[in-house]
């Protein structure tokens, strides 16, 4: 029968899996709009095609969101805030992208469901912390509930998303 610290060592590698995995990925969306394709310009011009204006300075926030999201959830960082700004950015991409696209990912335009399980794995991770091989635990920055975890990273994902969803998203007209 295996002990507590093996568990507490398992569970800690599963965190850093899961924060580490999420947190590369989303910090390389942020590098490649920076450094990649259409950079931040080429970013800019698709926000102002989908009604987020004004474009370059959405591309910059989300940029910019996504390698500092990342980069903290990758070291276990205020991971609920990291957590939270992570769920921002994919409610954002919901509303305004895959919502009319279905559940999907498969269908044309592709539907939310992938967002919608990242945003998901958001609210997971600040709920249950960083674990021990963070940051975080290392400085004592975020000793916090799990409750407490989860309520700081929905309210700032979906909080922040409606507010920037109020004050630049500028749906297009649809087509006849």
């Amino acid at each position: 029968m295996l002990g507590a610290s093996h568990d507490a060592t398992i569970t800690n590698l599963a965190l850093l899996a899961l924060r580490g995995t999420i947190g590369a990925m989303i910090a390389a969306h942020g590098l490649n709009k920076f450094f990649g394709g259409g950079r931040i310009d080429g970013t800019a011009g698709w926000f102002e095609s989908i009604g987020m204006r004004p474009g370059r300075l959405n591309a910059l926030a989300a940029a910019t969101t996504e390698v500092g999201a990342g980069a903290l959830l990758l070291l276990g960082l205020v991971t609920p805030l990291a957590a939270g700004g992570l769920m921002a950015l994919m409610v954002v991409a919901i509303v305004t992208v895959h919502r009319k696209n279905g559940f999907f990912v498969f269908r044309p335009g592709q539907g939310i469901e992938y967002c919608l399980v990242i945003a998901v794995v958001a609210g997971v991770i600040g709920a249950l912390g960083p674990g021990e091989w963070s940051l975080d635990h290392a400085f004592g920055v975020w000793p916090h509930s799990r409750i407490v975890g989860l309520c700081v990273a929905a309210i700032l994902g979906i909080g922040g998303a409606t507010l920037q969803l109020l004050a630049v998203w500028r749906p297009p007209n649809p087509t006849p």
